[in-house]
């Protein structure tokens, strides 16, 4: 109990402790005068006393000691400090849209391009505690795999569950964005934003990039835009009628048409050649659109002093009886 007590604790007013230092004079004085007093008990009053009596007979002077540790802790201020935080503001509606078709397993990312984006998104989801946000893949057409969501378990499980072959292959980059727009334009935010990630060129979907791109201007929708893929050439897997195998071919990304849509659209356009380029990318567009969160700390002090109170009003009223009663006969 004492223990328990005494768990989390703290002293708003410790230098009370320092009257702790006038017990032991009072504890030598009481036992110095205490021994000159024992000699006439055993002399003139000792036939009268029990053993008993005459083994606890210093019993009020420990009690009135006990009394005076108590008030000292009392006048110390014992409290418990509790801080109750609580994080408020305005969160950011994201859709991540990311490509899934075949040249996405190219290997020039770790351990290929799909696995690299795919472990970037999710440390990204979970650096954005306060957003809504959701996913789209897309291939040679689109896919809504994530609403929009406060719940971003379910967000990262649907990351991580992403693979090649979702989609029929190919590179819909129009249609991967006005999916992402659709998901995005009935949103309450004030800020919208679209994080779009692919390695090539637009070659199918039934929607024009430059259509989705102007959808997004209407619902005043942020784009950045991710070219991925090294300089040169990669290793790539290509269906060759036989089966599929890795071939080195060369890395076309149309660089100009997602510079137009993040500069149109008010974001910006990055380029990853590798695994750290496209963290780097990540960590970059997190710090763009930081959102306004504010941490209200609420501090409740919760006074202890009460129990110590008590137990010094016992033990001085337990030391007062006992003297004046049991221990009346001892001087």
């Amino acid at each position: 109990m004492i223990f328990e007590y005494f768990k989390n604790i703290t002293f708003t007013e410790p230098y009370y402790f320092g009257l702790l230092l006038l017990l032991p004079v009072l504890i030598f004085y009481h036992l110095r005068k205490s021994k000159k007093a024992s000699l006439k008990i055993s002399t003139l009053k000792g036939k009268e006393l029990s053993s008993l009596k005459t083994s606890f007979y210093r019993l009020p002077f420990w009690l009135l000691i006990l009394s005076l540790v108590c008030m000292i802790i009392a006048l110390a201020r014992p409290q418990v400090i509790s801080e109750k935080k609580r994080t408020e503001g305005e969160g950011i509606e994201i859709v991540l849209c990311i490509d899934v078709s075949g040249s996405m397993t190219a290997k020039d990312f770790v351990p290929n391009r799909l696995e690299a984006a795919k472990a970037v998104a999710a440390d990204f989801v979970r650096s954005r505690p306060t957003d809504k946000i959701g996913v789209v893949v897309f291939a040679g057409e689109s896919f809504t795999l994530c609403p929009v969501t406060t719940d971003h378990a379910v967000v990262i499980s649907a990351i991580m569950g992403i693979r090649n072959g979702l989609l029929e292959d190919g590179t819909a980059i129009g249609s991967g964005l006005s999916t992402s727009v659709d998901r995005l334009r009935s949103g309450n935010s004030k800020s919208k934003v679209i994080l779009l990630l692919t390695d090539g060129i637009n070659n199918g979907g039934l929607i024009d990039p430059i259509t989705a791109k102007e959808i997004a201007k209407t619902y005043g929708i942020k784009v950045y835009t991710i070219g991925v893929g090294s300089n040169g050439f990669a290793e790539t897997p290509v269906n060759t009628g036989n089966g599929i195998v890795m071939q080195s071919e060369k890395v076309n990304i149309d660089e100009k048409l997602l510079t137009e849509i993040a500069n149109e659209t008010g974001g910006r356009y990055f380029r990853a050649t590798d695994n750290k380029d496209l963290n780097n990318i990540y960590l970059e567009i997190d710090k763009l659109e930081k959102n306004k969160m504010e941490i209200i700390t609420t501090v409740n002090h919760s006074e202890k002093f009460f129990p110590a109170v008590i137990f010094a009003i016992a033990f001085l009223f337990s030391s007062i009886i006992l003297r004046y009663t049991v221990f009346i006969k001892f001087p």
